[in-house]
């Protein structure tokens, strides 16, 4: 991808976040020319950071639903993990792959839980125990410096007041999970003794098909 294109990266971006989208929507959301878009998109395209289905919706032409490819995503994970110094993924895998040759598949599951527990843990100490909002900006800040691209907002709903949905829109170590899968299953236990005194609930999940991880965090009273 052309890095000096930052309208590029704001469309990839777009496209991470809204999951599928046409031209029109990724302008308005972008304030840019519709026509712009499409040039930038056809180019996204050529360099198969992008991929797009057809879809039939109301009468009149098809129109075109824009998605970042596999190669798109792992594109803006190594850029971002660049950009805030985050380790790359490469020795971690070789690592876990050489302790799961040595270990049984149950001793590699507990390595794997107590790796997670201890990254709660330090979590935990850099959160503080302040007001649940301000834990999950600190959160997004420490899971951004590792390479998520993460966002936290409330939750206005009144079956879960002082409620807030923590989002990650792309896997930081998406290439030890695909070789180690059960790593994501331990995402959800990790988060919920980082917050303490907070139910977490996955709403959300890349490994479902879906384009991001989400979780419901409402405080404990």
């Amino acid at each position: 991808m052309n890095t000096t294109s930052s309208t590029k990266q704001d469309i990839l971006h777009c496209l991470l976040k809204q999951g599928r989208s046409p031209a029109q929507d990724i302008a308005e959301i972008l304030g840019i020319s519709p026509q712009a878009v499409r040039r930038h998109l056809k180019d996204l395209e050529e360099e198969h950071l992008i991929e797009y289905e057809t879809t039939q919706m109301g009468v009149g032409r098809p129109q075109l639903l824009y998605r970042v490819s596999p190669s798109g995503r792992e594109q803006l994970r190594h850029l971002q993990q660049l950009q805030e110094g985050a380790t790359p993924n490469g020795f971690a895998v070789e690592l876990l792959g050489a302790v799961a040759a040595t270990v049984s598949p149950e001793q590699m599951q507990d390595i794997l839980q107590k790796a997670w527990q201890q990254k709660a843990l330090d979590y935990r100490k850099q959160l503080g125990n302040g007001p649940l909002g301000d834990r999950l900006a600190q959160l997004v800040k420490l899971r951004y410096a590792e390479g998520y691209m993460a966002e936290y907002y409330p939750v206005t709903d009144a079956e879960n007041p002082n409620a807030y949905l923590f989002t990650e829109y792309n896997c930081a170590i998406s290439s030890v999970a695909q070789t180690f899968p059960t790593i994501c299953e331990h995402e959800l236990e990790m988060f919920a003794i980082a917050l303490e005194h907070c139910q977490v609930k996955r709403t959300h999940w890349m490994v479902d098909g879906e384009h991001r991880c989400g979780y419901l965090i409402s405080p404990i009273n």
